[in-house]
């Protein structure tokens, strides 16, 4: 893998049966970076996701984190890789019956041989992280939306991985309860050295929280820009990346 990258994908093709999403697209994301995955409706922002976290058998190509080919690996080495990741859905996808600290216990519970004790303690500690504390023992239906990604999120964090892949973190949140996330995704990365991969369109946190994007377009089945989104707003020598991050109609 290239020195400093955590993630390294080689001529990924995505297809659905006969009809190919993306077409033999390559990049890196580094250590601790905040990665933008970005682009119109229908240019493949879900589907690439899918496909980077395993969920998706690739049509071609290598997706390796850290160090690790999810998708040729099994059994204890595809285990080990995909503790390496954790992920948040766009809804939360939190389980409506078990309280917030049972969905954050989850994993541990499926993964690892700790007693309850001290599965209990880390849920509290990955709470209180996105600031939960106090919240462990609602159920999902008592939370505000806002706090249900948070808790998605503590889910996601349970086994310490070194990488989390959110799904368009800030779909359905006020503008206030937006930058609050993006606040917390900072914070995260800042204190705990996270690297994040965020699938989002959402331009006002893109801006906020984005050390680099790439930006998929459906036409062309791959990328068409990478880099800062600012510089990407201000130089890209291509017209309709500039008009979608200064928000402009054709």
């Amino acid at each position: 893998m290239d020195e400093g990258a955590i993630i390294e994908v080689r001529g990924l093709t995505a297809a659905y049966g006969d009809e190919v999403i993306l077409r033999d697209i390559s990049f890196t994301v580094k250590r601790g970076e905040v990665f933008v995955i970005l682009g119109g409706s229908g240019s493949g922002k879900s589907t690439l996701l899918k496909h980077l976290i395993g969920l998706y058998r690739l049509a071609a190509g290598e997706v390796l984190i850290d160090g690790g080919d999810l998708a040729r690996a099994d059994g204890a080495e595809r285990q080990r890789i995909l503790r390496r990741f954790g992920v948040a859905y766009q809804s939360g996808a939190l389980f409506g019956s078990m309280t917030l600290s049972e969905n954050v216990s989850l994993p541990i519970e499926e993964f690892t041989r700790l007693p309850f004790t001290a599965r209990e303690v880390i849920s509290w500690m990955k709470l209180k992280l996105v600031g939960l504390e106090g919240f462990g023992d609602h159920l999902p239906a008592e939370v505000s939306g806002g706090m249900k990604k948070r808790a998605a999120i503590a889910r996601a964090m349970a086994l310490d991985p070194a990488v989390l892949f959110l799904d368009e973190p800030s779909a359905g949140l006020d503008p206030v309860t937006s930058a609050e996330l993006d606040a917390l995704i900072l914070s995260l990365r800042e204190g705990l050295g996270m690297t994040f991969v965020i699938v989002t369109h959402e331009l006002a946190s893109i801006y906020a929280v984005a050390d680099r994007v790439i930006m998929l377009d459906k036409h062309k089945q791959g990328i068409i820009a990478e880099g800062r989104p600012q510089d990407l707003r201000d130089h890209s020598e291509n017209p309709y990346v500039r008009k979608f991050f200064r928000r402009e109609a054709e």
